[in-house]
Parts: C-alpha cells; sequence; structure tokens
C-alpha cells in the first residue's frame, strides 16, 4: 500500500482546496513559495478570556501583582507574532512589517477580547502569526492572573479576514 492510499487526505481529487503540507505520496513538506510573487498579506485574527469580575476589575485598575497586564500581554503577542515558524512546524518564516494588538474590555462579560493585525510583504501569508500572536497574548494573561483567577477560560481564537496572495481577500 502506498503512501497516500494510507492517508487520503493528501490527495483528495474531490476537495476544491487540497492540503498543501502533504506531497503525493502523502508525506508532510514545507510549502514551497519561492516562484509566488511578493504582494502585500494581511491577516486579522481574534481571540477572548472570560474570567472572575474580580480578576476584571484588576486588570482594568491595573492592580495586579505581577504589573501592567495589557502592556506586557501586547509586548507577549508581538513577540509571538515573530517567531510563528520556530513553534508551527512547516510554518515558513516572514519579515513582519507591521503587528499591532488591541484588547477590547467587555466588563458585561468579564471578558477581554485580543484582536492582531499582522502584515508583510511576501510570498505567504501571515494568518499563523495573527493566529499564534492572539493566542499568546491570552496566554498571557491567564500567565499573569492564575494566582487570582485559575478558572480563566480563553476561546473564540479564529481569523476574521485575510487579504493578498492567489487566494485574494477572505472574509469571516
Amino acid at each position: 500500500m502506498t503512501a497516500s492510499a494510507q492517508n487520503p487526505l493528501a490527495q483528495n481529487p474531490l476537495s476544491q482546496n487540497p492540503l498543501t503540507h502533504f506531497d503525493a505520496d502523502g508525506q508532510a513538506h514545507m510549502v514551497d513559495v519561492g516562484a509566488k510573487a511578493e504582494t502585500r498579506r494581511v491577516a486579522i485574527a481574534t481571540g477572548r478570556i472570560l474570567m472572575q469580575p474580580e480578576t476584571f476589575a484588576m486588570i482594568r485598575a491595573g492592580t495586579a501583582k505581577k504589573g501592567d497586564v495589557l502592556g506586557i500581554a501586547r509586548i507577549a503577542a508581538i513577540q509571538a507574532s515573530k517567531r510563528s515558524s520556530e513553534l508551527i512546524p512547516l510554518c515558513h518564516p516572514i519579515p513582519l512589517t507591521r503587528v499591532t494588538v488591541d484588547f477590547e474590555l467587555d466588563e458585561a462579560e468579564s471578558a477581554l477580547r485580543c484582536t492582531v493585525n499582522a502584515e508583510t510583504v511576501g510570498r505567504t501569508g501571515v494568518e499563523m502569526e495573527a493566529l499564534t500572536a492572539v493566542s499568546l497574548g491570552l496566554l498571557t494573561i491567564y500567565d499573569m492572573c492564575k494566582a487570582v483567577d485559575r478558572g480563566m477560560r480563553i476561546e473564540g481564537i479564529q481569523l476574521l479576514e485575510k487579504l493578498g496572495g492567489k487566494s485574494g481577500h477572505w472574509k469571516a
């Protein structure tokens, strides 16, 4: 039995979007982007962390014992975006031209929303960089506040929009 017969997802003629990280034999590989044109690429991702009202108030007031929770989470998110290719095995290292991290406070739900906009001019997209940044930004909030609230819940991490490349503009 061939490797592609063992892995029907590697070459599924019925699939409109074949999995590009598998070769003809079903083996994982890094996609060759060398022949692609360099274009402006943008990805926007989001997610949120829910917590106890007291934890939310502590973050909003800036009284956490570990310091400025949102400031540190913003730096962690930016740093994570730049290291995505070290964390995700088949992710290309790319030169980011811009990364913004915004936090929205939702008092009614005792939640913080993190939204990241990542940009580059290159041959591959920045979706993984935006998603990694959101994830690590929210994990940093958890880490800085876990001593007072171990029940925090991270949820809804998703890509909202991407621009550039062969597939063009996509919006959730």
